[in-house]
């Protein structure tokens, strides 16, 4: 079964296959420049834990203002981080301006998966896609769609993250010697259009002869996760301090929540306390109103005050015009704080 599934697989992708801008057209081999591998490893880095179509404008933004790994490893951290906002998962851009500098200093990007997993912010997956989109190599891929419709394919019951090691055996078996990239591409596409989270279009899929859970009446079932546990509600404050159509800007700490990124001062919230800061300037106060904001790990309420100020707050920070606060690379939960004091 695991040759012609994979034929039949790859079959379907030569004439369904998604036309991204990061991706080779299906049967091509890799092309053989240095700007592809750090293409795919720019794709794959934006693409966790993020759609498609979000990911789209970044990625066309980051190739036109940096055009090679080279290119990305002489920005400064601001630069890029400014450019990355938006897009969440700050640690990533964090980790990309490390990988990219390192892959600098060593001439290009390695081949093999296993010299990949050493590079920053590349896990399992990652290596794996890139080893076989990028170069050719054979490597099993198994990301969140492959999961899926693995776990379908071989009726996989067992929950979440226990299902992995078998979904990983079964991933191996069906992965061909030959295309391992476009194979993998296909396992997304089948994932992210007909294998489906919610109501799978089990009529159109090119395997569904080979599926398991199809045969056994409830595909929808698979993979089977764990409960989630409710996001705790967190609580915090930002500040507005403006001066002669300036407001003060801060640059977060380079670890933790949002770290590295400009934003409003705050009171000191995190993912797992409650601000409990004071205001970083005496000023008469105005409350504008609150921001809401879902992170990974937590629900956040933001409360934003509204001053004027004659001189600057203690501690570093830059005075930005208020005109061109677009520019400065606010985060989502600023850029909303922000239109929140501005309205």
């Amino acid at each position: 079964m695991p040759d012609t599934l994979s034929s039949t697989l790859l079959d379907w992708y030569d004439n369904h296959a998604r036309a991204l801008p990061w991706r080779n057209p299906p049967g091509e081999p890799a092309p053989q420049d240095a700007a592809w591998p750090y293409r795919v490893w720019l794709s794959e880095i934006m693409l966790q834990q993020t759609t498609v179509a979000a990911v789209k404008p970044y990625f066309e933004k980051f190739t036109r203002i940096w055009p090679s790994v080279e290119d990305l490893a002489a920005a400064s951290d601001d630069e890029v981080m400014a450019a990355w906002a938006g897009l969440g998962y700050y640690s990533r851009a964090r980790n990309l301006v490390k990988c990219a500098r390192m892959v600098a200093e060593m001439g290009g990007f390695p081949a093999s998966e296993n010299e990949l997993r050493q590079l920053p912010g590349l896990g399992a997956y990652a290596a794996a896609a890139i080893a076989a989109i990028a170069f050719g190599e054979w490597a099993v891929v198994v990301d969140a769609n492959v999961e899926r419709v693995v776990s379908r394919l071989f009726n996989i019951a067992e929950p979440l993250p226990g299902a992995r090691k078998p979904i990983r055996i079964r991933a191996e078996e069906i992965t061909p010697d030959d295309r391992s990239g476009d194979f993998a591409q296909a396992m997304m596409d089948l994932g992210s259009s007909i294998c489906t989270t919610r109501s799978p279009r089990c009529l159109l899929c090119p395997i569904g002869d080979y599926c398991e859970a199809r045969k056994a009446g409830d595909p929808e079932r698979l993979p089977v996760k764990p409960v989630k546990k409710p996001k705790p509600e967190r609580t915090g404050t930002a500040f507005w301090i403006e001066r002669n159509d300036h407001v003060w800007l801060v640059t977060r700490e380079g670890t933790g929540m949002l770290g590295g990124m400009r934003s409003l001062p705050d009171d000191g919230w995190t993912a797992r306390a409650d601000g409990s800061g004071t205001a970083p300037i005496a000023a008469d106060w105005r409350n504008v109103g609150a921001v809401q904001h879902t992170f990974t790990h937590a629900h956040l309420t933001l409360t934003v005050q509204h001053a004027q100020a004659e001189s600057a707050p203690d501690g570093e920070g830059e005075w930005w015009p208020v005109a061109d606060l677009d520019q400065a690379g606010l985060p989502t939960l600023f850029a909303k704080a922000a239109r929140l004091a501005l309205a």
